[in-house]
């Protein structure tokens, strides 16, 4: 098994090879184009629109709700454009904003970000949760547990999934979102205490959901399979012990909403159900609730920013205790690859374990990861 974490860690690593991005040449050719169909499609004179890195500010003081969603539909059809910001200020405003603001992707004030529309479009309007151990993306771990609940105190621990919107749209004349699409992801943790780096346990998720947004509220809702897996090796060390494998399998709904307020701070809660499940004994409600701060405020130095978040869930299976999930670290502007961005985070973990062959068993651990989010 060390040959897999090694794969798998590899695998993780590939993703930070460079790729093409927005160039400053890119945006003004884009904030030209902009502004040239405005004019042609809904004779609207703005001579000097703001991009950056793809994202297009559209100037939307004095504008009706009904103008604002034809310039930005306009605006989203551009090729390059990744995403259209509407902000309540005049374009001199607009101009001037852009100049102190470090990257004007970043909503410091409440203006409403509008993705392209489409089959397989770029973005997704409900952002990852940073905190959440089980939200589908690429990352790599290096974890040590504080008690022996778990197979050792030295963990390696790999995710790689994606959440992929199949079709987004526009809800009438307005400017709300919606998508659907599909998300997968495999979760494995790797013993380094063993000789061979053993797998332990890997859990996979796949879901179909449907995602909304107007302004700064979004919401995310799924149904989705999840099953989990033991190693072999694990399993032949087990053989002579008390330890008790599970055949872990169930079906599940949940709901998530999500509201970003100024300057980098969100919060979201949400909850669901499983159903079809194996063993049936287990319980069937559970609530998630967190918040996260991404800095608006980029740290030229290094071209990274600040984040922190916290996650908690709680299940009836664990009588509603409190499972936390902590994170923070640094977000790296200048390391973006098929739109992600690379974090690197330390984290914290104290309640009943998220693997699923261990739900039954409580741990803390702390860690480092890399992870690539959206």
């Amino acid at each position: 098994m060390k040959n897999y974490s090694l794969i798998s860690l590899a695998g993780v690593l590939v993703l930070s090879a460079p790729i093409a991005r927005a160039t400053p040449a890119d945006d003004a050719y884009i904030a030209g184009y902009a502004a040239a169909a405005l004019k042609l499609n809904l004779n609207l004179d703005m001579p000097a629109l703001t991009v950056k890195d793809g994202v297009l500010t559209l100037p939307a003081a004095g504008m009706s709700a009904a103008e604002r969603a034809q310039a930005s539909k306009v605006l989203a059809e551009i090729p390059g454009v990744s995403a259209v910001k509407i902000a309540d200020t005049t374009v001199v405003q607009s101009r001037e904003n852009a100049k102190l603001a470090a990257d004007p992707s970043t909503l410091t004030t409440a203006d409403t970000l509008l993705l392209p529309t489409g089959l397989l479009p770029t973005g997704h309007l409900f952002k990852s949760l940073l905190a959440d151990p089980r939200w589908a993306h690429f990352s790599a771990a290096y974890r040590n547990y504080q008690s022996d609940n778990f197979d050792g105190r030295n963990i390696a621990s790999v995710s790689f999934g994606e959440t992929i919107p199949f079709y987004r749209a526009n809800i009438g004349n307005s400017t709300a979102q919606w998508e659907a699409g599909l998300q997968a992801g495999v979760f494995s943790d790797f013993n380094l205490d063993a000789s061979s780096s053993d797998l332990v346990n890997t859990d996979f998720i796949a879901s179909i959901y449907s995602s909304v947004r107007t302004g700064q509220f979004s919401a995310f809702a799924r149904l989705y399979h999840q099953s989990s897996h033991l190693g072999d090796e694990f399993l032949l060390r087990k053989v002579n012990t008390t330890f008790e494998r599970v055949n872990l399998s169930y079906e599940g709904v949940d709901l998530k909403l999500s509201y970003e307020l100024p300057y980098g701070v969100r919060v979201y809660g949400g909850g669901g159900g499983l159903f079809d499940k194996e063993p049936s004994a287990l319980k069937t409600w559970s609530a998630q609730y967190g918040i996260e701060f991404r800095s608006p405020w980029r740290l030229q130095l290094a071209s990274m920013r600040p984040i922190i978040a916290a996650d908690v869930k709680n299940y009836d299976q664990n009588n509603w205790s409190a499972d936390i999930s902590a994170r923070a670290g640094v977000e790296f502007d200048n390391s973006k690859v098929l739109g992600r961005k690379l974090q690197i985070l330390v984290e914290y973990f104290n309640g009943y374990s998220p693997s699923g062959q261990f739900y039954k068993d409580k741990v803390e651990y702390v860690g480092l990861g890399a992870h690539y989010h959206f």
